[in-house]
C-alpha cells in the first residue's frame, strides 16, 4: 500500500512526537503512534496502522534504551524477566487481535488507557526504592505482570510501555525513572514480536515505518534528557504521564464512537 508524500512527512512528525514520549516516559509512544497513524497520517486500515506502529515503536524504544542505559536507569535483570514473559503474551495477544474488527480494537484500547491513567494518578506521590531488584521473592510477580502486559501489548498492537512502567513499579517497588528505563527493553521486545506477527499478514508499511523511526530518534533524545531533570520532582512524571493518557484516550473515544468500521 502506497501513501502520498505529505502522509510520509506527517509520519516523520508523528515519529518525533512518539520518540519524545518514549524518551520521557518509557511508554506512551504507542498510545500516540496508533491514533497518529490513523487520524493524522491517514493510514486507511487500523490493522496496518497497528502493525507499522509496532515496528516503529520497537525501533524508537531501542534507540531511547541506549540513552537511559548510559544514565544508569535500567534494571537489566527485571527488564529481562519481564520481557521474556511478555514476548509469549505478545504473540498470543497479537494473534487474537488480528481477528477482531479494527475500530473495536481502537475503542477498547482507549478504555484500557483510562484505567491505567487512573492507577498512575493514584500512585503519583510514591518515591519507590532505588535499590529494588528482582529476586526469588518477587520473580513470580514480575513474570506475571510481564505475561499479562505482553498479551495486552500484542492484542492492541502497542509497545506496552504505559502498561510496563506501572507493572514494574507494582511488582518491584522501583522508582518511576528506573521503571521508565527498564521498560524500554520490554517495549522493544514486545513491539518486534507484534510487528513480526502483523508483517506475516502484510500489515506493515515499511517506508512509513522508516520515516517514523527517523523522526523518533530526534524526539527521543529530547525526551530522555527532560525525563532526567523532571525525575527529581516528586510525582511530576507520573502526573504528566497520566494526563497524556487521558487526553489521547478521550480523543480516540470521540473518533471511534459513530465512525464506520475499518479493517
Amino acid at each position: 500500500m502506497y501513501l502520498d508524500p505529505m502522509q510520509y512527512n506527517l509520519g516523520a512528525v508523528s515519529g518525533a512526537l512518539v520518540g519524545f514520549t518514549l524518551g520521557m516516559f518509557g511508554g506512551g509512544g504507542s498510545i500516540l503512534a496508533v491514533p497518529l497513524m490513523v487520524y493524522l497520517v491517514g493510514v486507511p486500515s487500523a490493522h496496518l496502522a497497528i502493525g507499522t506502529s509496532a515496528f516503529a515503536v520497537a525501533a524508537n524504544a531501542f534507540a531511547n534504551l541506549l540513552g537511559h542505559a548510559r544514565l544508569g536507569n535500567v534494571k537489566w535483570r527485571c527488564a529481562g524477566i519481564y520481557s521474556v514473559a511478555g514476548i509469549i503474551g505478545a504473540f498470543i495477544g497479537s494473534s487474537i487481535g488480528k481477528m477482531i474488527d479494527g475500530q473495536k480494537l481502537l475503542f477498547l484500547f482507549a478504555l484500557l488507557m483510562l484505567v491505567i491513567g487512573i492507577l498512575m494518578l493514584r500512585k503519583r506521590g510514591a518515591d519507590g526504592d532505588p535499590g529494588a531488584q528482582c529476586s526469588r521473592e518477587n520473580v513470580h510477580k514480575v513474570a506475571g505482570f510481564g505475561g499479562l502486559t505482553g498479551i495486552f501489548s500484542g492484542f492492541f498492537g502497542i509497545g506496552g510501555g504505559f502498561l510496563i512502567v506501572p507493572g514494574l513499579i507494582a511488582s518491584t517497588g522501583m522508582p518511576i525513572i528506573f521503571a521508565i528505563g527498564s521498560s524500554l527493553v520490554a517495549v522493544t521486545a514486545f513491539g518486534l514480536t507484534t510487528a513480526l506477527n502483523y508483517a506475516l499478514s502484510g500489515y506493515v508499511d515499511w517506508l512509513l515505518a522508516a520515516v517514523f523511526i527517523a523522526g523518533g530518534v530526534v524526539g527521543g533524545l529530547v525526551g530522555a534528557n527532560l525525563a532526567r531533570h523532571l525525575s527529581a520532582r516528586k510525582g511530576v512524571l507520573n502526573s504528566l504521564f497520566a494526563t497524556l493518557i487521558f487526553a489521547v484516550a478521550a480523543y480516540m473515544i470521540y473518533r471511534s464512537v459513530g465512525q464506520p468500521s475499518v479493517a
